[in-house]
């Protein structure tokens, strides 16, 4: 089980050898790439697509069908982004865009380009990890990084009525009692939520939401695949993905290169995408375990306050064979479920949610039990690993 507790809010992003410290929840903006870092050589640059091995995971899933809610700065209509942004909302009361298109700062636009970018004809921008997701932008944080967890509070509930199944959320810090109710709420509502450990030297222990019992909670690792020295530790963390020298989208077309767990949360947020677009029978709380569960294990056997259950593998997460929580025999199997959610629409949100509600009762009564056999969301960590086929 997780504790709850209050730390200095995280200092998301580090960027270009700058420390960005800030005393909220959203980092400070991290400088745009000079021009020849431009959209015909910025694939190249995103190292964590081959570590990852994306490109095979692609032709499985690009999580067509799974709208992510990325409640931060706003997203800017980048061109690698246009096609898949949704009109959102601005919870701020800055004066911004109403709709959540529109990012000074550039923090939210490369969250939603490390989620969801498609890139340009001829392996040209920026590409996401789940490429035909939709981003569904929420301002929650004014440009000069000022925030409070009742405004995240509010944007999770937004994201949760607009018929988000994915929450990346890349901010760590203090809670309150409406940022609570609103995370458990989407933890209820059978919405995957996905959290920013948080960053050393401002954080030194896993912040909020990450703490919160039902929330994955995503360290990083550096290019070598070890721990990244900028992650914070502890036993609420999860799962790991790249965090160092990530490119991605950036304001006014252009592209941009952090480091920080805000960036593995949206890379753990895009997985967690092309899960539910591959299964969407599956609850939430199975896509989590299906990120768990396959993850490739690192530092000591098990799980462990580095790296949680590991590295995350988007093609094992896809196609292994996962015993369900709570259960010791019966598995979904790999191919039973659509690469999309029958008769869902780009645009139908509310369609392709319920379908998933309908899908999971029917899952939960061929097993024959009810919800409570399977409360429990993550195996604890002196629990055995589970059976897994690749």
């Amino acid at each position: 089980m997780k504790r709850s507790t209050t730390h200095a809010f995280l200092a998301i992003l580090i960027s270009v050898g700058i420390i960005a410290l800030s005393p909220n929840p959203i980092a400070a903006r991290a400088p745009s790439l000079p021009p020849d870092d431009g959209p015909n050589r910025i694939r190249a640059d995103q190292w964590h697509l081959a570590t990852l091995n994306s490109g095979e995971a692609n032709k499985i899933s690009q999580g067509e069908g799974v709208t992510v809610a990325v409640p931060d700065t706003g997203v800017y209509p980048h061109p690698d982004l246009r096609g898949n942004l949704l009109r959102g909302i601005d919870l701020t009361d800055a004066g911004g865009s109403n709709d959540g298109q529109g990012d000074r700062n550039s923090h939210g636009t490369g969250m939603a380009g490390l989620i969801a970018a498609h890139g340009q004809e001829g392996s040209r921008g920026a590409r996401g990890i789940a490429p035909k997701a939709k981003i569904l932008p929420i301002i929650s944080s004014t440009t000069d990084n000022q925030s409070s967890p009742d405004n995240l509070g509010r944007s999770i509930e937004y994201a949760v009525s607009s018929g988000a199944g994915v929450i990346s959320i890349s901010s760590a810090g203090g809670s309150s009692p409406t940022l609570r109710r609103a995370i458990r709420g989407a933890v209820l509502a059978n919405v995957v939520v996905v959290a920013a450990a948080g960053n050393r030297p401002g954080d030194t222990a896993v912040g909020y939401p990450a703490s919160e019992d039902g929330v994955l909670a995503v360290g990083g690792v550096d290019k070598s695949g070890t721990h990244a020295a900028v992650s914070v530790t502890g036993p609420e963390i999860d799962v790991v993905a790249p965090a160092v020298d990530i490119y991605s989208t950036s304001i006014d077309g252009k592209y941009r290169k952090g480091t920080g767990t805000s960036d593995a949360t949206a890379i753990v947020a895009g997985a967690a995408a092309l899960i539910r677009s591959k299964y969407p029978y599956l609850p939430a709380r199975e896509v989590a375990h299906r990120l768990t569960a396959t993850a490739v294990d690192k530092g000591p056997p098990g799980r462990d306050d580095e790296y949680g259950y590991g590295v995350i593998d988007l093609v094992a997460a896809l196609t292994a064979d996962v015993p369900p929580l709570g259960f010791e025999s019966v598995s979904a199997p790999a191919g039973a479920g659509p690469t999309t959610t029958a008769g869902a629409q780009p645009d139908d949100e509310s369609d392709s949610a319920t379908a998933r509600g309908l899908a999971t009762l029917g899952v939960l009564v061929a097993a024959g039990v009810g919800w409570a056999v399977i409360a429990r969301r993550r195996r604890r960590g002196d629990d055995p690993p589970p059976r897994i086929s690749r």
